[in-house]
């Protein structure tokens, strides 16, 4: 059993942040695969269903940013899991926009979300880095972060939000790298090409008989002057006729 947790802070007004991103995949992930609908329960709201065989619960934290791990935590305990049986999907911005990265452990590099989730399970757990782009500057970060993906973005957006939904099953069972290519399938697709080699002129069809205008081969010889049978009278009188 897997409990995969989507970090974002609650309520209409924070929906469509940047920093909902992982709210934003699991309401994809649970629509994907016919998961029931949210419940209120461990300070947040979980969804229970399966993919296959799979048993996995999905856990959007109602606690605000900054405390998520008081949900996890809860959670986690609650189904007696170990932190290696979460797996989090939270947005990024050391990540250009559409990248996805996955990883095991590691440091939580200032995110409030990651940094409650470690105090309360401990690092190794999974997390799934969505790329949301950097404002270039790191105090216009908690502006940047909180403020709606703008409609330039939507195309790219539903294209990690169907990967990640394409892949979870993959990712609840442990394959990370098959969870990777279903994501690039969506935001990567391979493309047909058309070939750049130029093609051939056909040939032009064979005529039944050749112009009027052809001459004959040089190589055929002149025919053979016709043999003279006259007498040599004959040939004195037509000469002086």
């Amino acid at each position: 059993m897997k409990l995969i947790v989507g970090l974002g802070n609650p309520g209409g007004k924070y929906a469509r942040n940047r920093h909902n991103i992982g709210f934003m995949v699991l309401d994809e992930i649970a629509g994907a695969h016919g998961f029931p609908g949210w419940k209120s329960k461990h300070q947040g709201v979980v969804s229970e269903g399966r993919f296959g065989s799979a048993r996995a619960v999905l856990l959007k934290p109602e606690t605000y940013m900054n405390k998520s791990g008081d949900s996890v935590g809860a959670a986690m305990r609650f189904y007696k899991l170990s932190p290696e049986d979460v797996i989090v999907f939270h947005d990024e911005i050391d990540l250009a926009p559409g990248k996805v990265r996955c990883k095991t452990g590691g440091g939580h590099a200032g995110h409030n979300g990651l940094r409650s989730i470690h105090a309360h399970i401990g690092p190794d757990y999974v997390r799934v880095r969505l790329g949301v782009g950097h404002p270039g500057h790191k105090d216009a970060v908690p502006g940047y972060v909180l403020r709606d993906f703008p409609k330039a973005d939507q195309g790219w957006l539903d294209d990690v939000l169907r990967g990640c939904a394409d892949g979870a099953p993959h990712l609840a069972a442990g394959d990370s790298a098959r969870f990777m290519n279903a994501v690039a399938l969506r935001v990567n697709p391979p493309r047909s090409g058309t070939g750049d080699k130029a093609q051939k002129p056909a040939a032009p069809p064979a005529s039944a008989s050749p112009p009027a205008s052809v001459s004959p081969p040089a190589s055929v010889p002149p025919p053979a002057p016709e043999e003279d049978k006259r007498s040599a009278l004959q040939k004195l009188m037509d000469r002086f006729s």
